[in-house]
């Protein structure tokens, strides 16, 4: 871990390092370039050899799909519990994301023309759900949820298999919770690519959502304009921003709660107490004796994690603006001062009371969050971000004979006769 001081030397360079912009390493870069090459030249073939090299699985062309047989073993194999824990989920995902849906609506411009939007579901989406280390669950729900929701008629799911080509069940019965019509054993960049650009067995989608780790990221930046994008959300991200009232054993447990996503996740405290940060570190250390994955959080901890001690909070909140953290726990006696001073993270969690776990899984909005500094100007994702938008306008004759001195003007100032006349035509008899 990198715990430092405002006082230390070593602090105003580590705080310029927090100014993130989400941009691809080169190498990362030309992999990914290669992949989607690959897909689109050769289709089910790269996606079969790039499941073999990267996952380890042999599969088919016919099994790149999800059988309709292993769905239905999925929804004999899974527990009661695990039903009623995936009900209330999608119960809380649904309730939210209609109240974001947007509405069609219409006015009368100042002309008199009638004006307005249109909002249509997509007819066909793809959502990625990473399973790598561990069967995401929760984001099968949190993507394929929000589509349901908007009334999405196609549904198409990617996510990477195991070496015997085989899907978690508990994943498959979300899957289907979540209303996904359709899903593929593919991961990594050749999963994203095979849902942007289609191959001979699958059909391209309109719009990808979901997170992933760099290559999908990645994958995604690349493949803008050959389909729609939700936004870039990579590894997990936490920082914790806390006055002298945090508490330090719930802090601790929500740090390695996303150290526990391994990878490249980055999870970071921020106090201007020095007492609390102390409890912190203790409390770190106790508490990860204890927990299975530990061996995964020891590296998220040496690599990605770092703690600070600030000379003020408002330095903490310039901070948190500055790093633009995924997920942001802000811990204050004076939470109606702050609050409003955040522009930057992707969720906030507010009071000690708080867990960023209810978040992941079950109180409503997405966890697909911007990452990687990408918070400063885009948001996580949303139900409105399933519907496609489509400008409405309506004139009559009285409407357009109000309009045209002003458009023979642009017309006449960009050089465009034509737009002129074929405003002007319609009043001549």
């Amino acid at each position: 871990m990198i715990i430092l001081s405002h006082r230390d030397s070593a602090y105003p360079a580590f705080v310029r390092r927090l100014n993130r912009r989400a941009l691809p390493e080169p190498g990362v870069r030309n992999l990914v370039s290669e992949i989607i090459a690959e897909v689109a030249a050769t289709g089910d073939a790269a996606l079969l050899a790039y499941t073999k090299r990267f996952d380890g699985a042999t599969l088919t062309t016919k099994g790149i799909f999800v059988s309709a047989a292993e769905f239905a073993a999925a929804n004999q194999a899974v527990s009661a519990a695990t039903r009623t824990a995936v009900a209330r989920s999608l119960k809380n995902i649904h309730a939210f994301a209609k109240r974001s849906l947007r509405k069609d609506w219409s006015a009368r411009n100042a002309e008199g023309a009638m004006v307005g939007e249109r909002f249509q579901p997509f007819g066909r989406v793809g959502v990625y759900v990473p399973g790598g280390k561990a069967p995401l669950v929760s984001t099968a729900l949190m993507t394929a949820g929000f589509a349901q929701a908007a009334g999405v008629p196609e549904i198409l799911a990617a996510t990477p298999c195991g070496i015997d080509g085989s899907v978690n069940p508990a994943l498959l019965y979300a899957l289907q919770a979540a209303g996904v019509t359709e899903a593929i054993k593919v991961g990594g960049a050749q999963g994203i690519a095979a849902m942007a650009l289609g191959t001979r067995t699958i059909r391209p989608v309109d719009r990808i959502f979901g997170p992933g780790n760099r290559f999908v990221v990645e994958a995604k930046r690349q493949l803008v304009g050959a389909v729609s994008i939700d936004l870039l959300p990579g590894p997990s991200e936490l920082l914790v921003l806390a006055d002298k009232t945090g508490n330090a054993s719930f802090i601790a447990a929500d740090l390695l709660a996303q150290a526990e996503h391994g990878g490249d996740s980055v999870v970071g405290f921020a106090t201007d107490s020095k007492v609390l940060l102390g409890k912190v570190i203790k409390a770190i250390e106790q508490q990860l004796a204890t927990l299975p994955r530990a061996k995964i959080i020891r590296e998220v901890l040496k690599r990605g994690t770092f703690l600070l001690h600030l000379k003020s909070f408002a330095q903490g909140v310039a901070l948190t603006n500055t790093f633009a953290p995924e997920h942001l726990s802000l811990i204050t006696a004076e939470e109606e001062v702050w609050l409003p001073q955040i522009r930057s993270a992707g969720a906030i969690y507010l009071g000690n009371d708080s867990p960023v776990a209810v978040g992941d899984f079950l109180a409503g909005p997405s966890h697909t969050l911007p990452t990687g500094g990408a918070g400063r100007s885009c948001s996580g994702l949303r139900a409105d971000q399933f519907q496609r938008r489509t400008s409405i306008v309506k004139l009559d004759a009285r409407a357009v004979a109000k309009s045209l001195a002003v458009v023979e003007e642009f017309a006449r100032i960009e050089g465009l006769e034509a737009h002129g006349r074929s405003t002007a035509i319609r009043l001549k008899k």
